[in-house]
């Protein structure tokens, strides 16, 4: 059972900076950061294939966000910056089978194993 754990949530004020370490226990997979804000559905935030060559980001985080991996400690990052209340959410990290290392999907559904979320708070 491939099991994700994130880590790196937490308070911090408008403009300051987090960066999200999501650990894999296994396997190169290509990786999606989502998020998922009280009261509203879950949404996307990056993806990443296995290589690390391809990138995708939603609108939002465009300028803002980085997502990277270390693929020898079998880790993804999500670097924030320029953070602002409305980034206020649980985040969570999701992995892909491994055929489908060289795909970004932008949908929950593309997915097939999650970490448990880790809350970012943004304070104005």
């Amino acid at each position: 059972q491939v099991q994700l754990v994130e880590s790196g949530g937490g308070l911090v004020q408008a403009g300051g900076s987090l960066r999200l370490s999501c650990a894999v226990s296994y396997g190169s997979r290509a990786m999606g950061w989502f998020r998922q804000a009280l009261g509203l559905e879950r949404e996307f935030v990056a993806g990443i294939v296995r290589s690390g060559t391809t990138k995708t980001y939603a609108d939002f985080a465009k300028g803002r966000f980085t997502i990277s991996r270390d693929n020898a400690n079998n880790t993804v990052y999500l670097q924030m910056n320029s953070l602002k209340p409305e980034d206020t959410a649980v985040y969570y990290c999701a992995a892909r089978k491994l055929g489908f290392g060289a795909t970004i999907g932008t949908r929950g559904p593309d997915y097939d194993y999650w970490g448990q979320g880790t809350q970012v708070t943004v304070s104005s």
